[in-house]
């Protein structure tokens, strides 16, 4: 990291385009004097309230958005240039019609694009977003050299990962000089720093709509998710016919050693699971799951005495269903202890997704495991990728 941060005289262009030098709960702009927010009370397991405080228009004016844990941030304009770190965020930016506005991500490689392939007309340069993350964490001056509108991060998720380097201070100076933060730490919900509100994947994706100013295609695309879940789940098998699910991250093509996620976990990357009615198969063994503070493995005598239903292996999104097959799981089949485990012998391992999956990736995942769960009941299309991508291209 750089030992000095440049000198910026006087009021940044955000200052007095897009934000108007707002004055915002008692900060010079939201996010920059108190990172614990006005919402620091967790918000439990169910759907976060929508609408609050947020004051806003699509026909122009300025307007306040209020998100959990950097509070109101006030906007004279929506922003073009966005400095994003989750992917999750990035799909929310797409499927808003606003891929063009992603300037950065954490790890581009995490960002899995192929589902954009099936929208018409949908999709975005991967090739001009850059990498936050360094070898040695996150250099500052980075967030100087993009110059974003916008930070779509969680502070709290760059003060609290020591490996980026950043502490508070440096977060309340970028917020201050370069632009204010908006976001929350939403794919999972196992560190204990995450003590204010919680937002599941819709209550976060409309701040980000409101961000953009786009709430009517977030209205639209809200439905046609409402109204394709209520449907896949219309015609699920009875709550005992469906199979515990053992979530795993284990990159090469034959793990020996897995790091446990736990399905119960409400992060918006289990949201599929949940809304198929997939079970978690750690529960009650007291294994717990990856996060900030906890970085344990288990291996295959481990899995065998949970002996789960199936098993989820994250880490291989880059592959197809059958090059899985022939290499991760056919590694497992050749295992002495791995091929005693019921979902090897049932052929019941799968892909497990990506860690952050936003709203459009998240009805392409529905499917993809509602089909490999369920094959007898469902099969070919299960929503209409015209009808999505005509919200995302801003179709009447």
């Amino acid at each position: 990291m750089a030992d000095e941060t440049p000198e910026y005289e006087g009021a940044t262009r955000r200052d007095c385009v897009k934000y108007g030098g707002a004055v915002v709960g008692g900060g010079l702009l939201a996010g920059c004097t108190d990172l614990g927010g006005s919402d620091s009370t967790p918000d439990g397991e169910g759907p976060t309230p929508t609408g609050g405080t947020d004051t806003a228009t699509e026909s122009g004016g300025s307007y306040t958005v209020e998100m959990a844990p950097a509070g109101e941030v006030a906007f004279d304009e929506p922003p073009e240039r966005v400095t994003h770190y989750f992917p999750d965020y990035a799909d929310m930016a797409v499927a808003l019609g606003h891929g063009d506005s992603v300037l950065s991500l954490g790890l581009p490689s995490r960002f899995h694009t192929d589902h954009y392939d099936e929208l018409d007309g949908v999709d975005v340069d991967t090739e001009s977003i850059t990498k936050l993350n360094g070898e040695e964490g996150i250099d500052k001056e980075i967030f100087y050299e993009l110059d974003g509108d916008v930070h779509l991060i969680d502070p709290r998720w760059l003060v609290n990962n020591t490996f980026f380097g950043l502490d508070e201070a440096d977060v309340e100076e970028l917020a201050g000089k370069v632009a204010p933060f908006v976001g929350n730490t939403i794919f999972r919900r196992t560190d204990e720093w995450h003590t204010y509100r919680y937002y599941d994947l819709y209550g976060a994706f409309e701040k980000v709509a409101r961000v953009h100013q786009e709430h009517g295609k977030f209205t639209r695309l809200k439905e046609l998710h409402d109204e394709f879940i209520a449907r896949i789940q219309a015609d699920l098998p009875p709550a005992d016919d469906r199979p515990n699910a053992l979530l795993t991250f284990a990159a090469p093509d034959q793990p020996e050693a897995f790091y446990p996620y736990r399905v119960s976990d409400q992060g918006t990357n289990k949201k599929q699971f949940h809304d198929l009615g997939i079970t978690d198969a750690l529960a009650g063994t007291g294994i717990e799951g990856l996060s900030t503070t906890d970085r344990g493995q288990i291996d295959y005598e481990t899995m065998l005495e949970v002996d789960p239903d199936s098993v989820l292996v994250r880490g291989h999104e880059d592959k197809s269903r059958e090059e899985f097959e022939d290499t991760v799981l056919a590694f497992m089949r050749s295992h002495e202890t791995a091929s005693e485990l019921t979902a090897v012998e049932d052929g019941r391992v799968f892909r497990g997704g990506p860690i952050y999956a936003g709203p459009l990736h998240n009805l392409f995942l529905t499917e993809r495991y509602a089909k490999l769960y369920f094959p007898e009941v469902y099969s070919g299309d299960l929503f209409d990728r015209d009808a999505v991508a005509d919200i995302v291209n801003g179709g009447a």
